[in-house]
């Protein structure tokens, strides 16, 4: 799909967030965006703060938690926040963190 923008909505969109640019372009970015923050934060979620629930409780949970990355999705797209950056570098020392942690639990039980 080929957009064809004036000079004036070129300096409009200059104006605009990355995210907001690109899916202006291509209206499937900003869903694509929505996508990988609800993937990151439930990585995150998973890695830090995750414990074994029962099913009902844990579908309560993952509702309520794409419903908090509208508000993430929401601040990347309209005020340019790096939430998916923060997402990933947050997930990248959660992982880091979970596999020291198992290192040391498998040095600590001799066989």
């Amino acid at each position: 799909m080929d957009v064809q923008f004036t000079e004036e909505q070129l300096a409009e969109i200059e104006s605009l967030s990355w995210l907001m640019r690109a899916t202006a372009e291509n209206s499937w970015i900003g869903f694509g965006a929505f996508v990988l923050i609800v993937a990151l934060a439930i990585l995150v979620f998973n890695l830090g703060f995750a414990r074994k629930l029962p099913i009902l409780k844990m579908v309560v949970i993952y509702i309520l938690l794409i419903i908090g990355c509208f508000v993430l999705w929401f601040l990347e797209f309209l005020f340019g926040a790096p939430m998916i950056a923060v997402l990933i570098i947050s997930a990248l020392i959660l992982g880091a963190y979970r596999y020291r942690l198992y290192r040391h639990r498998q040095t600590e039980q001799p066989e």
